[in-house]
């Protein structure tokens, strides 16, 4: 009998090898077949991009942080070229409150100036995306972080908010130095996946002035998903997915239906401009886009590589 050693890595333990009763063949012929049927699922998804909005739940708990690296440098190992790209709400939130800097939020868009924008950039930038790139790294990886500055990765232009009213003209909501996507260098992104690497982008855009925008990160995540024709964009929220009026689960929704949603007010709250983000990124190219639960242990790959899935996709 030959035993092989383990990767000695931060995330494994050495198994027991010993020949003996404590050993459960059954239950590691049934750990092999369930590797084996994934194969198909490897198979589709090889040499393609996916694009992976990471936010959350997902970026708190310590757990779902280390199940989401390793379920992404899974991913790359296999074949997949996978993008990220992060939120990071609470975190600005927390830092804003530290140094008595009030926020404000408007149609769900929190309102930027320019002391804003500098912690905005701080966080994102300095702090969040670099603790997602280490995770990535720890797990195998080799990831590098971006923001939308680096190579003019996301050109940006400032975001114009209206809010329509029966009898009055639509008021025009100035909501500071927030912005949204003009267009997505995907050469850079193209350069790093090339050489191996896993891209980690920041939401934060440019104008062709120079000035800096705070853009929401599942507008971002389509823009991007889009511009490069990715094979799947994945957001992860901390619902199970799209909801009826009864609050169950919505398995799968064409771009059509998806739109009746909005418009008849099945859908509400946040859920609209996840919404509206997944048919941008369809009408982009998108094959698919997944809206699932981030509180779920490797949901991503449980979306991937498994027969049913998990949360809802949206289709042409």
């Amino acid at each position: 009998m030959s035993t092989h050693d383990a990767p000695k890595d931060d995330f494994a333990t050495a198994p027991d090898c010993s020949a003996g009763p404590s050993r459960d063949l059954a239950r590691e012929a049934e750990r092999a077949r369930m590797i084996i049927e994934t194969l198909p699922y490897i198979r589709e998804f090889a040499g393609q991009t996916v694009v992976i909005k990471y936010g959350g739940n997902a970026m708190v708990d310590e757990a779902l942080k280390q199940s989401f690296a390793r379920s992404v440098v899974l991913l790359k190992y296999v074949g997949v070229n996978p993008i990220i790209v992060h939120g990071g709400g609470p975190q600005i939130g927390k830092m804003l409150k530290a140094l008595n800097i009030e926020s404000h939020f408007r149609q769900g868009l929190r309102v930027t100036d320019d002391a804003t924008m500098d912690v905005v950039e701080m966080v994102l930038v300095g702090k969040v995306n670099k603790e997602i790139v280490n995770l990535l790294n720890l797990a195998g990886g080799r990831a590098v972080g971006l923001s939308g500055k680096d190579g003019m990765l996301i050109r940006a232009e400032k975001k114009e908010l209206a809010i329509e009213s029966k009898d009055a003209p639509p008021e025009i909501i100035d909501l500071g130095m927030v912005g949204e996507v003009v267009s997505i260098e995907t050469g850079v992104l193209k350069s790093l996946m090339n050489e191996g690497f896993i891209p980690v982008i920041a939401p934060v855009g440019v104008d062709d002035l120079g000035r800096t925008y705070n853009i929401n990160a599942d507008s971002v995540a389509g823009a991007v998903a889009a511009a490069i024709r990715a094979k799947r964009l994945h957001l992860l929220t901390d619902v199970p997915g799209v909801l009826d009026r009864d609050r169950k689960l919505i398995p799968s929704l064409t771009s059509t239906k998806a739109f009746e949603a909005i418009e008849k007010g099945v859908v509400v709250g946040g859920m609209i401009p996840k919404l509206q983000c997944c048919l941008e990124a369809i009408l982009g190219g998108v094959e698919k886009v997944h809206i699932i639960d981030g509180r779920v242990e490797n949901c991503v790959l449980l979306e991937m590589f498994t027969a049913c899935g998990i949360g809802t996709e949206i289709t042409r």
